[in-house]
């Protein structure tokens, strides 16, 4: 904007020209000048942090978190390097293991055995605990055996406690989901979760996961004695 001093030169030279009085003329040139505006900022550009890398390449992600790519892709939909791009974009790498579990379940509804399967598998590619350990550094021991029998039939060899007995004595069903998911306790205190997946009419797989062992030696005769559990089992299966 003009000085004053030469603001009212220019009145007087438009009442000149208009023949409009001074206040008139200083209204419509008020008017028609315009009005410094602000300077703007430009807007910051908000980046996401560059997430930790995995402890092995994508072509060894099923190995590290135990479970092949074309069963979880059967099972969830996603390979294994899917779900780590996935679960990297929103920086699960920071969640606990709750919370990424709830994430997993809440959004892409994943069944209960396979929320827990990605979420153990994306811990231990992103190194967060050693295979067959938990986030709370106990250990746990899996195993999964396919069957020559039907989902009921296997099913019903966990939920009836006298068939239950025969092949794993001194345990309790804690809770169960018929046909997909149990969780067991065995004498000792220990707990088990048990999937279960439908492979034909005839055919069905059992997966468990026995929790809260005390290391990694005690892990590997746990995983030892399920595996000859499961084997009692698949016999007693055929009878």
């Amino acid at each position: 904007m003009p000085t004053n001093k030469d603001f009212k030169r220019v009145v007087r030279a438009r009442m000149r020209k208009t023949g409009e009085s001074y206040t008139a003329a200083r209204a419509q040139l008020l008017n028609a000048t315009p009005t410094p505006t602000a300077k703007k900022t430009p807007a910051r550009r908000i980046t996401k942090p560059t997430p930790p890398p995995s402890i092995v390449p994508p072509a060894q992600y099923a190995a590290v978190a135990g479970m092949s790519d074309a069963a979880v892709k059967d099972a969830t939909g996603c390979t294994w390097e899917r779900w780590v791009n996935s679960l990297d974009y929103h920086q699960a790498y920071t969640w606990s293991h709750r919370d990424i579990a709830r994430y997993l379940r809440e959004k892409y509804k994943t069944p209960s055995w396979w929320t827990q399967m990605v979420t153990v598998g994306y811990e231990r590619i992103k190194g967060l605990r050693a295979q067959g350990q938990q986030r709370s550094g106990s250990y746990t021991a899996t195993r999964s055996k396919t069957m020559g029998a039907s989902l009921a039939a296997l099913f019903a060899a966990f939920e009836n406690p006298e068939r239950r007995a025969r092949w794993l004595p001194n345990s309790q069903v804690k809770r169960a989901t018929k046909y997909k998911s149990m969780r067991l306790v065995l004498d000792d205190g220990s707990q088990v979760v048990v999937g279960f997946t439908a492979k034909g009419d005839a055919k069905s797989q059992v997966a468990v996961e026995q929790t809260g062992l005390a290391s990694a030696a005690a892990a590997a005769e746990c995983k030892s004695a399920w595996s000859s559990r499961l084997e009692t089992l698949a016999v007693q299966l055929l009878d």
